[in-house]
């Protein structure tokens, strides 16, 4: 007989909702991880006392309550709102798209300026089948926008030229025509008090967790401990990469700490022109409205994944997309393996999206039991 009911791989958000799930309703469970700590992108590093997102800025924001209402049970998220600036060689504008990025990209002052200003530069751009990303965004939001604040961060992002992307990727942008900086929609928006780690250690009170455990190397040995295996890794990694292997983008990040207590008075300020190497800088005390005497920095450089650089971004064209349906085929005949995540799903996933996804495949599998 197993020792436990779930062997759970990966101490992420989506594998610690259901751990949290399943044990709730009397299973056991075991969670493990190949990193040193749980939480996976999530997971927050404290220095001089700032909570650093250590795999890049996590902003949760939803427009479910009871998602919010969810987290919130575990830790108290605070009143934290989104809202980056764009730095253009040296030139700062806000963003979303919003009244006042026209008025410091054109001098309006009116709705109705920025409108015609938007339709002139569209209509001399004469794009009327959008083909590709970059045709996609200037047929949205005209020519100056997107030069300055589009094609180069894009560019950077993905590792390829604007002109080469598929136009889904940005299929529509965020332009308000009101003075509003707040990058997100959502109703719902904050930061964990204390960090996310916070979240973590809620979601796995009183689960049996094992750090620095990789499961791909003792599959077989590991498996044997429980009834089923919860699998949230890489989908084709878990498939011995039968059929090749998906492809990401992936990101560096150079943290930085600093003597000075404010170093650029935002948590998140994004480079979009093509001489700067990085894409954003993070500083990670806004977050939080922290007033420690010390700051910390990050800046993120993407790159291509490459074997042992984290997958951050899955390139979801119709290649590695027609991939990805091969392998979901064989996990969808696997009967004693759930898989779930961004990984194991090969779709990018906000943080509220892997909570849902997590508290549905919980609903879904033990309604069936």
């Amino acid at each position: 007989m197993n020792k436990y009911d779930y062997l759970i791989v990966g101490a992420g958000p989506w594998g610690s909702v259901f751990a949290h799930e399943a044990t709730k309703r009397g299973k056991k469970c075991l969670v493990i991880d190949r990193r040193p700590h749980a939480g996976g992108n999530t997971y927050c590093e404290d220095v001089e006392g700032i909570n650093v997102h250590a795999y890049g800025a996590h902003i949760f924001h939803t427009n479910d309550k009871a998602i919010w209402d969810y987290v919130n049970s575990f830790v108290e998220f605070n009143r934290y709102t989104n809202s980056p600036v764009a730095n253009y060689k040296g030139e700062l504008y806000n963003l979303p798209f919003n009244m006042n990025t026209f008025y410091q990209l054109w001098g309006v002052t009116t709705p109705e300026e920025a409108k015609a200003k938007i339709a002139e530069q569209v209509r001399e751009a004469g794009i009327t089948d959008p083909q590709n990303l970059e045709e996609q965004a200037i047929s949205l939001v005209g020519t100056d926008m997107y030069q300055k604040l589009i094609k180069a961060y894009t560019e950077k992002q993905w590792g390829r030229a604007a002109a080469e992307l598929p136009s889904f990727i940005i299929k529509r942008l965020p332009v308000r025509f009101t003075f509003d900086n707040n990058y997100f929609n959502d109703r719902y928006q904050g930061i964990p008090i204390g960090g996310y780690n916070k979240l973590t250690e809620g979601l796995l009170k009183g689960v049996e967790v094992r750090l620095g455990v990789d499961f791909t190397e003792k599959r077989e040995e590991l498996s044997q401990l429980a009834d089923r295996v919860v699998y949230t890794g890489k989908i084709d990694e878990y498939f011995d990469f039968r059929f090749g292997a998906l492809e990401y983008r992936s990101l560096r990040f150079d943290h930085q700490t600093l003597d000075t207590d404010n170093f650029q008075g935002n948590a998140v300020v994004n480079y979009t022109d093509a001489e700067t190497p990085f894409t954003r800088i993070i500083e990670h005390k806004h977050f939080e409205f922290g007033t420690q005497p010390k700051t910390v920095v990050t800046r993120e450089y993407p790159q291509e994944w490459s074997e042992g650089a984290e997958p951050y971004y899955p390139i979801n064209d119709t290649k590695n997309d027609t991939l990805y349906r091969q392998y979901k085929a064989l996990a969808e005949a696997e009967e004693k393996v759930i898989f779930g995540g961004r990984l194991a799903e090969y779709r990018y996933y906000d943080m509220h999206q892997v909570i849902g996804s997590a508290l549905k495949k919980v609903r879904d599998h033990f309604m069936d039991q």
